[in-house]
């Protein structure tokens, strides 16, 4: 296909035009990458990219992810013009309420956005776990006879995302694993947004990602689009087996000479000359000006593209013919899952095990995944300690795609974030586990997941102070309650086997948002004096009735996870008006009717007690003002799990001193 400068020219001027227009209108915004990286947007938006405005999601899509997602008029600029359900109206709506065209790009919002990115380096992780969900989805589902996934995944990233760790974590996973469907785009401009590049970094970036497995070229003139397209078919064709890393010389908010070139030009201290600027650019008046030849010449991009998308769709129908289990499989991705549906995959536990909620997980994870072939798993250098080995499921490796366990090493954040890029991709349904004090790592990316309601399963295990020996930098008194005010993660901690069950069945049907699972490492007994579907459902409700009373109610003990058998038996010294409640997900809780609510706990019993191995502060939202709670708002010590326990007051003789 050749290829028509005069008109992408053109349209680098509009775009310049829209994002000068767009940031002026909205007195807010970023020019420096809009502007800086023109050329880029016109090489893939405009020639080299495959992709199908009226079919956002097409699978066979190469995607784009904006890591400098402060850029975001960029990429507003180019899938307005590209055709995407984004009209000019959206574009002079940039940064205003409720608009499809937010600060910063929204997965969900904005068709065309592939992943939610403003974070400095988070980008860069989603790139790199859609690398590894394509890489899977086509060694799951590609045959001899038909390849129905074989795209690219292009990122482009700024000074700012790659003096994040996230980055190093990343591009350091997609190095080793050769993730060569990957291609970044280093917008190379020298500048920050406090002072020029050279005072905060000096590392030769060459052979950074040489280091770290890049095929890497340098495009000195990053404002050139035949260059751009050069270095872009070289990495696209090239059989190195590397990711590559595309090194662009841009000048930041070109076209604003007043600012080019320099910090200021990063934010909207341009808008002042953007006047003289547009008519430099040969402009006219007219704000938000397209003109009739760019809108035809992408009109006329736009039917090339659609011409290759009618080609595949025959190919996969093919595929769909002849491979109907593969196609059937591919499908369920997008279906509604009944957690009921995965509960009868799980068998009962004996009633008198005594096993660590994270042994529990190990044995509800393996029924789970072998009843749905697309859930994954991985660990942060340790699924020894987390449990979480698909075992019939092999590791992801360069020679073995198909793997279902992904060993991410040491690199918390960016398993977070190569999760999100796995969710995002839609295809496979990730998981990934480290100890809950490590949480900390991942918390960014818990975040967005969260944000974007992406359906992500953290299994982070060793969740309090019975973690023991290793003292208080790894028990995580602080961490539960602190990940509850993330709103839309459901955060589980399950107290026997049975409510492990039922945690897991509720994080793997969940589509709507995240779950984090916070799993014991001491052994619990099975609450079997309830059967076990009461416990199961229980926790797909969020809290449930454990104990109920036999006389009058006098009294609610609420407990969640290693806690619960204290409540217990407190009840049982303390008499028969005594409730115990499980409230394994106060998320989920508060999800359920005020009827409902209102059953478990009784606007008229006051005297209640919360029981946690944890901060206190959180539980006095269901306690009340009348109420108490045994926690612990202190670090914690290094001895025996149960000595540290009963140390800190994590036993029945606390709740029954203080109902008394």
């Amino acid at each position: 296909m050749t290829v028509d400068f005069n008109s992408l020219g053109r349209a680098c001027s509009e775009v310049r035009g829209l994002s000068m227009d767009a940031v002026a209108k909205a007195a807010s915004g970023h020019l420096g990458l809009p502007l800086g990286s023109t050329e880029i947007g016109a090489a893939l938006f405009g020639h080299s990219l495959q992709y199908n405005p009226k079919d956002p999601h097409w699978l066979n899509r190469d995607i784009f992810v904006l890591s400098a997602g402060h850029g975001s008029m960029f990429l507003y600029s180019w899938l307005h013009l590209s055709g995407y359900d984004l009209s000019i109206e959206d574009v002079k709506n940039f940064r205003q309420m409720g608009s499809k065209t937010p600060g910063h790009p929204e997965f969900h919002d904005t068709p065309g956005v592939e992943a939610t990115t403003g974070p400095l380096g988070q980008g860069i992780g989603n790139a790199v776990g859609y690398a590894v969900s394509c890489k899977m989805a086509a060694g799951k589902f590609n045959t001899e006879q038909h390849k129905i996934f074989d795209q690219k995944v292009v990122v482009l990233a700024g000074d700012g995302c790659l003096q994040e760790g996230i980055a190093q974590e990343a591009l350091s996973f997609a190095g080793h694993h050769r993730l060569d469907n990957l291609i970044l785009f280093y917008d190379s401009n020298d500048v920050t947004l406090d002072a020029m590049a050279i005072e905060t970094q000096s590392e030769d970036a060459v052979k950074r990602f040489e280091s770290l497995g890049f095929e890497v070229q340098v495009v000195l003139e990053g404002n050139n689009i035949s260059d751009l397209l050069n270095a872009y078919e070289t990495a696209k064709h090239s059989k190195s087996g590397k990711p590559h890393a595309i090194i662009c010389k841009t000048l930041i908010a070109k076209g604003i000479p007043e600012v080019a070139g320099t910090n200021k030009g990063h934010g909207e201290a341009g808008v002042k000359f953007i006047d003289a600027a547009r008519k430099a650019l040969g402009l006219p008046e007219e704000k938000f000006f397209v003109s009739a030849e760019t809108r035809a010449y992408f009109e006329k991009h736009t039917q090339q593209l659609v011409a290759v998308y009618n080609k595949w769709q025959e190919t996969f129908n093919a595929w769909k013919s002849a491979n109907p289990k593969l196609a059937q499989l591919l499908e369920s991705a997008k279906a509604e899952i009944d957690p009921q549906d995965l509960l009868k995959e799980i068998p009962v536990f004996p009633a008198d095990a005594t096993i660590a909620t994270r042994k529990a997980g190990s044995d509800v994870l393996q029924p789970i995944a072998k009843a749905n072939p697309l859930v994954i798993s991985g660990s942060a250098d340790l699924h020894g300690s987390t449990l979480n080995y698909i075992q019939e499921g092999r590791d992801f490796t360069p020679s073995c795609p198909t793997g279902r366990n992904i060993k991410f090493g040491i690199r918390e954040h960016a398993m977070g974030a190569l999760m999100n890029g796995i969710a995002y991709h839609g295809i496979f349904k990730a998981s990934g586990a480290t100890f809950l004090v490590f949480s900390d790592y991942v918390r960014p990316s818990i975040r967005l997941a969260a944000l974007s309601h992406l359906p992500v399963t953290y299994i982070f295990t060793h969740d309090s102070i019975g973690v023991g020996e290793d003292g208080p930098t790894h028990q995580p008194v602080e961490t539960v309650s602190g990940l509850r005010m993330i709103p839309n993660l459901d955060v589980i901690r399950p107290a026997d086997p049975e409510e492990t069950a039922g945690a897991f069945a509720a994080s793997f049907s969940r589509k709507c948002g995240p779950t984090l699972l916070a799993l014991s490492r001491q052994n619990l007994k099975n609450l079997s004096f309830v059967d076990s579907k009461v416990r199961r459902d229980g926790v797909l409700k969020g809290g449930y009735i454990l104990v109920k009373e036999t006389t009058e109610l006098k009294a609610i003990i609420i407990a969640t996870g290693s806690e619960v058998q204290h409540a217990v038996e407190a009840a049982k010294q303390l008499g028969g008006g005594i409730r115990v409640v499980s409230m394994p997900c106060t998320e989920r809780f508060d999800r359920q009717s005020a009827e409902y609510k209102e059953q478990v706990l009784p606007n008229a019993c006051r005297n209640r007690v919360a029981i946690e191995a944890g901060v206190t502060a959180f539980w006095y939202k269901y306690v009340g003002l009348d109420g108490q709670v045994v926690g612990i708002d202190r670090f914690g010590m290094s001895a025996p799990g149960g000595a540290v326990m009963k140390a800190l007051g994590m036993t029945p003789e606390s709740i029954v001193n203080l109902l008394k």
